[in-house]
């Protein structure tokens, strides 16, 4: 009975989603006429550029001072051995690209992965155009960059806990709302983005409900890679139980690559075997790799930075077993 539901709101949702596409293809012109034309003229511009998507491929990190500072990816690096490949921070509505992080990330043989949330935002009026000037402004941004940029767009919106996501927000607008957005960066010609549609982990068993994802799934031509966020809360979670029905879900969607998108473990969890199961689990699925979440969750306080030094030494061990670094 819940996949019958599922299906007429996702119906429905098409029929609103076409009509805001609708309203919104002016929008998208008018950032073609004022903008669009330079930018594909411009011979300094960047040529498509598609990430590596062979498993196993990185290692990222959030780290406490992103994106105002670098510091905080040097010392994950000096402490696990691993330099990461993928250098993530969370960006709100009207704040531009970080161009200051991003150049460092480059120097550093990494990419920089976005998570722009549109705290308190109203998702129609973004797929309405309504926020066209700021789209527009960052997507010139990103291309002037001219390296590989990951853009995910309010992330885990199948959780209830952010403005945009479950039971707070339409999951019809927030597929108008994301396929808007990579439109504008498309029609700018801000072809260096990886579109990464990040979902939290599926949990059927508790109050707070979190279903499955399909309802806000933009379609394939949208989206190049999906996210799932997941964290190890008590010693007795393992990653099938835990990531396996999100990816089993993700995989009747699409075949694009997975990346863990936001991860940890408690201390309590038991950080040095989590850690082993983590990247035991990347190696079973065949995944494109994970970013660490080395901060502290600012809401409940739960600490998931590496700092024991048997979480290091698991960290440094495992990921010698499992990373291979792209080169691009």
């Amino acid at each position: 009975m819940r996949h019958h539901r599922r299906r007429r709101r996702r119906t429905s949702g098409l029929t609103v989603t076409a009509a805001i596409a609708v309203v919104a293809a002016g929008a998208i012109a008018w950032a073609l006429l004022v903008h669009g034309q330079s930018a594909r003229s411009s011979p300094d511009g960047p040529l498509p550029f598609p990430l590596p998507t062979t498993p196993r491929s990185y290692i990222g990190v959030y780290s406490d001072g992103a994106p105002a500072s670098y510091a905080g990816v040097k010392s994950f690096a000096e402490a696990t051995g691993v330099e990461p490949d993928i250098v993530s921070y969370y960006s709100g509505w009207y704040q531009p690209f970080q161009i200051g992080l991003a150049s460092n990330a480059a120097r550093n043989g990494a990419v920089p992965l976005v998570q722009i949330d549109p705290n308190g935002v109203s998702l129609a009026k973004i797929a309405a155009g309504e926020y066209d000037a700021y789209l527009s402004s960052y997507a010139e941004a990103v291309r002037a960059y001219r390296h590989p940029v990951i853009l995910s767009f309010g992330h885990e919106m199948n959780g209830s806990w952010y403005s945009w996501g479950y039971r707070n927000a339409s999951h019809a607008m927030f597929v108008a709302a994301w396929r808007h957005i990579v439109d504008v960066f498309r029609v700018l010609g801000a072809r260096n983005v990886t579109w990464l549609w990040t979902v939290n982990i599926i949990n059927n068993t508790q109050a707070g409900k979190i279903p499955g994802p399909a309802d806000w799934w933009p379609g394939s031509s949208y989206v190049n890679w999906v996210g799932i966020d997941g964290y190890y809360l008590k010693p007795s979670w393992a990653f099938a139980p835990l990531f396996g029905p999100t990816i089993a879900a993700v995989r009747e969607l699409t075949k694009d690559p997975i990346l863990i998108a936001e991860t940890g473990a408690v201390p309590a969890a038991g950080q040095s075997a989590k850690i082993a199961d983590l990247f035991a689990g990347i190696r079973t699925y065949d995944l494109l790799g994970l970013v660490w979440f080395d901060s502290m969750n600012p809401i409940n306080g739960e600490d998931y930075r590496l700092e024991a030094p048997s979480a290091l030494a698991a960290f440094r061990r495992d990921a010698g077993m499992t990373y291979k670094k792209p080169a691009y």
